[in-house]
């Protein structure tokens, strides 16, 4: 690829949510923040809203990393999950061996035992669920009713929410009312601001051994402000394919030209104005200048 034509050690822009390329950029420190405080206030339930490619799943790890020795985790990524399925996934998170065919009401019990036992032991239990808004209203229920678990003084258990909006909405029903009465912490991810996005670029660079000033113009950053509207999934789609681009045409830089062609190949970006054919004909320009690119570098190598 380009890694070694920009002095690089790895990708710099991979969709993978790689804790050492977090960035801390304002909003994202903010939830943070509010995490740490929801959690020592040690009550109910917190909630992190972003939209898709806001980076939850990042902060969420991020998030569980930061915690210290005197608390105990449990983290579910694929939350669609039956009551039954929710209250499995949290044993086996909490190290509890439980026969295949429980019983459930036994399988209460023994999450139950654990829980206190861990707060006897001085920990806190803090249960995080990713993409919570595939959550179905039977299983928001069963964690609500998990939470009731407490001493005379505390939850024996905390739940992070991380969703997309839909779970704004699903919690407006009316079965879900005490649910919602019980979410103490509410955040939204905003998304990257032009400023922010200067220094995420550098960051994510720099971590990945970039160490020439800054690889992409400042007309490029304004074209991935502008067709991103500060996305991070879509931001690390178009670096991605710009140096793509860029690399094909034997550039040391990454310009706003590079960017647009990374654009025009990236359908999740492109104007609704653009037909059908447009698109089509736009979708192959990144791999025709790659392809032409190797081309020419495969020829450079052989003149003396």
């Amino acid at each position: 690829m380009y890694l070694e034509h920009f002095n690089l050690k790895e990708l710099p822009f991979t969709l993978t949510p790689n804790t050492s390329f977090f960035c801390n950029l304002e909003g994202h420190i903010a939830v943070l923040e509010m995490l740490m405080v929801g959690i020592r206030n040690g009550e109910g339930f917190i909630k992190v809203i972003g939209e898709v490619g806001s980076g939850k799943t990042i902060l969420c790890r991020k998030f569980l990393n930061l915690l210290g020795e005197d608390y105990t985790t449990a983290y579910i990524p694929n939350p669609d999950l039956s009551p039954s399925g929710i209250r499995k996934a949290l044993a086996l998170e909490l190290g509890i061996d439980f026969p295949n065919r429980v019983d459930q009401h036994d399988l209460l019990d023994m999450i139950t035992q654990k829980l206190i036992k861990l707060n006897r032991e001085g920990q806190r239990v803090v249960l995080l669920i990713d993409e919570a808004q595939a959550l179905p209203n039977e299983s928001l229920e069963a964690l609500r009713l998990l939470t009731n678990l407490e001493t005379e003084t505390s939850k024996l258990l905390q739940v992070i929410l991380f969703a997309q909006q839909e779970l704004d909405s699903q919690l407006e029903q009316p079965g879900l009312r005490q649910l919602k009465q019980r979410i103490i912490f509410s955040h939204h991810l905003k998304p990257i601001s032009r400023q922010d996005l200067d220094a995420y670029l550098c960051h994510r660079l720099t971590m990945a051994g970039y160490t020439h000033g800054s690889l992409f113009t400042r007309k490029a950053c304004d074209a991935l402000f502008k067709s991103s509207h500060g996305t991070p999934r879509i931001i690390n789609i178009l670096c991605h394919k710009a140096m793509m681009v860029a690399y094909g045409r034997g550039q040391y830089k990454v310009d706003h030209i590079a960017v647009i062609q990374a654009i025009k190949d990236s359908k999740d970006v492109v104007a609704p104005s653009k037909t059908k054919r447009q698109s089509l004909l736009a979708g192959g320009i990144v791999l025709v200048t790659l392809a032409l690119g190797l081309k020419f570098h495969a020829l450079a190598g052989l003149l003396p």
